[in-house]
């Protein structure tokens, strides 16, 4: 005979049966994509990784770092980049989130302290220790940036060198999911910039039963005329943030 209490079930269980059967097409970039395909599958989804960019690393002479004092990330793969061309783990990092800050120390940085937010979030943090600062702050990064880091910290009187250790370019999408685009459910979106390649996919093969899920407003611009069910912009700019569009 039952003993009457309710059993609190694990988190997520009722909402898996709502993404039962539907696939999620996740854009994103390596080594991210994965993580991201797995959070949904844990909520019932059938996840299909197709990557809308392709990261190139660029090379180049060691990072002169002298006259450096904190080195500031924007992305995982500005992480990368940094570490194929130095050997350097002593700076205290600024990590734009949470995935970002949590790469910086898997390459072996001891300090590193995250905004979990957007650019401007992690322009606001920097600028909050920037007393701290003995020196110039590198941001590793992109060649095509999402924001404007050093202009936001020049405002504070932060020096910021930015140097550009990889680039992205579009990807081809094989005819594979070209061919599965209108039974797809959904798209995750990380960037600007894959935003738009996305828009050129939908200009040519049109999907208006497709959900678009963006990291943010920003990210969601580009697909504001895309042939689309429905386009969802994070409320904030970070990957829980962009999961909990699932969770319905």
């Amino acid at each position: 005979m039952g003993s009457g209490r309710l059993t609190p079930q694990p988190r997520g269980v009722e909402r898996q049966a709502s993404g039962k059967g539907r696939i999620v097409w996740v854009t994103r970039s390596s080594p991210g994509a994965e993580g991201t395909a797995e959070r949904l599958r844990a909520l019932g989804y059938e996840a299909v990784v197709q990557p809308l960019l392709t990261v190139r690393f660029l090379p180049g002479e060691v990072i002169d770092l002298k006259k450096v004092a904190a080195i500031a990330f924007t992305s995982a793969n500005g992480v990368t980049g940094f570490i194929r061309r130095s050997l350097d783990r002593g700076h205290t990092v600024y990590a734009v989130g949470s995935a970002t800050a949590a790469a910086a120390k898997a390459a072996g940085f001891a300090k590193v302290l995250s905004a979990d937010g957007d650019v401007e979030a992690l322009a606001a943090g920097i600028a909050s220790r920037r007393r701290e600062l003995s020196g110039v702050l590198l941001h590793a990064t992109a060649t095509e940036r999402a924001g404007d880091l050093e202009g936001a910290l020049s405002t504070y009187g932060v020096e910021v060198k930015t140097l550009a250790v990889y680039e992205t370019v579009a990807a081809s999408i094989p005819d594979d999911i070209v061919a599965r685009m209108p039974a797809l459910y959904a798209v995750t979106v990380h960037s600007a910039k894959a935003a738009q390649a996305l828009a050129g996919v939908l200009a040519a093969h049109p999907a208006r039963r497709l959900r678009a899920c963006c990291l943010s407003r920003a990210v969601a611009k580009p697909l504001m005329r895309a042939p689309l069910a429905k386009l969802s912009a994070a409320a904030k700019p970070t990957e829980e943030a962009l999961i909990d569009l699932f969770r319905w």
